[in-house]
């Protein structure tokens, strides 16, 4: 028996059909990739099922944790805080209205299945972005709005100064997060050894610290700085130096819906940029009067970039006269006047040594 490649005939070559008498090749191969680029930008301004979704309801749906300074409501029952800012952002970038949005709260271990079952539309809660979390688990990730790292608190009392001092040690951990697998990695790494105490619930994590369970509370730092002001003495508590890992805080939304990925991305861009211009809540009217182009169309004095987004011209305006810029809000609700009390570091702009960094709005 032959085989197949014997039994069939060869193909011949297709015949090579010269360009265009006058039209370099160079340019016709530009004109074949503007058209395909311009065919999928058109597929991809399409909304999809998660913007459907928002539109019918009339509100976007937030998932969120419980974590006073990032995510709480107040006494009025109104939710408050950094993450819950950006949640507002939002609304105005698809409503032009603060208020049509819903916020979830929803623990650490049932977060991320929440979102993917729809129970929300986004997640806020503080997700860190990861690999497995953006192809095997499928979440697309928006820009990353909070630069965290797993930190380490402990009592004084163990008159300890780093973490390679906690040989034997008892942590309390939370089940289901990356911050379990990361103590493992640091205490591994280190050639030391801990006792592990794994609890599901963050509030009952926290109690068990304080009860004297275990000798360690290792969560986001910026979780931590928060944990230690609703100890009963503070004082008596420090958050070591160490970050034993990187946590890049970042939305998460379901696959499946370019337009409200990008909806999402260009809210949060929008923060930054505004805080890079010098754009506070206080001074953007003044600003609309600017000759700057980039600044017009960043404000949507030229309305040319919103319409091609098919978002409200001055959503960028509107988000920044409603909840400020990035740095604003970060001073409001976690700076270093609140009780919280973290340092920009990281999450100040790039022009002053940080992480922060808006792609162009044009």
């Amino acid at each position: 028996m032959r085989s197949l490649s014997q039994s069939l005939p060869t193909p011949r070559p297709p015949a090579k059909t010269p360009p265009a008498k006058g039209v370099p090749t160079r340019a016709l191969l530009a004109g074949a990739l503007g058209l395909a680029l311009g065919l999928a930008l058109t597929g991809a301004a399409k909304a999809g099922p998660t913007l459907d979704a928002i539109k019918a309801r009339g509100a976007i749906k937030v998932g969120v944790g419980s974590q006073p300074g990032f995510f709480a409501p107040d006494s009025n029952g109104r939710w408050q805080g950094f993450f819950v800012d950006f949640g507002r952002a939002l609304a105005i970038a698809v409503f032009n209205d603060p208020e049509k949005v819903q916020f979830v709260s929803s623990s650490p271990q049932q977060r991320l299945p929440a979102l993917q079952s729809g129970e929300f539309d986004i997640l806020l809660s503080g997700v860190t972005q990861t690999f497995t979390r953006a192809t095997k688990l499928g979440f697309h990730f928006g820009p990353v709005v909070f630069y965290d790292g797993q930190g380490l608190l402990v009592p004084k009392k163990l008159g300890v100064a780093k973490g390679k001092d906690l040989n034997g040690a008892t942590v309390c951990v939370q089940t289901g997060t990356t911050g379990e697998l990361n103590i493992t990695d640091f205490f591994r790494q280190n050639k030391i050894s801990f006792k592990p105490v794994v609890i599901e619930e963050t509030a009952e994590n926290q109690k068990a610290f304080a009860s004297g369970r275990c000798d360690v509370l290792t969560q986001d730092a910026s979780d931590l700085a928060i944990t230690r002001t609703q100890l009963p003495k503070p004082d008596d508590y420090v958050l070591l130096p160490e970050r034993i890992s990187k946590e890049p805080l970042a939305p998460a939304v379901r696959y499946g819906d370019d337009q409200w990925l990008e909806i999402v991305n260009w809210a949060v861009h929008a923060t930054i940029q505004a805080e890079e211009l010098g754009i506070t809540q206080a001074n953007v009217d003044g600003f609309l009067t600017s000759a700057d182009p980039s600044i017009r169309r960043f404000l949507g004095v030229d309305p040319s970039l919103g319409e091609a987004a098919k978002l409200d011209p001055k959503f960028a305006y509107t988000i920044i006269k409603t909840v400020g810029n990035y740095g604003e809000i970060f001073e409001r609700h976690v700076g270093p006047k609140t009780k919280v009390g973290l340092e920009r570091g990281y999450n100040a702009p790039w022009t002053q040594g940080g992480l922060l960094y808006a792609p162009p709005f044009r």
